[in-house]
């Protein structure tokens, strides 16, 4: 799945326009490497996310194409 959906059906990020926006930014980290929005994400891979001043950073747990809202919060852990 693409960096840019993970983080929107996560709802890391609201939506993917934004998540697409902070991929080009550079304000995103995929395994401590800058990563562009069209890169995979499998389980098991960290995310690193630059919010202003805060980071979030969070590992994959597992990708699936849609979840309901409950559910989002199985998809990742807070590290």
């Amino acid at each position: 799945m693409r960096l840019d959906k993970f983080l929107k059906v996560s709802r890391l990020i609201k939506r993917r326009t934004v998540a697409n926006e902070a991929c080009d930014a550079g304000r995103v980290l995929l395994n401590d490497k800058p990563a562009k929005a069209s890169v995979s994400v499998k389980a098991g891979d960290k995310i690193e996310i630059q919010f202003g001043t805060r980071n979030v950073k969070v590992k994959v747990l597992e990708v699936k194409e849609t979840v309901r809202k409950e559910e989002a919060e199985k998809l990742y852990e807070y590290l």
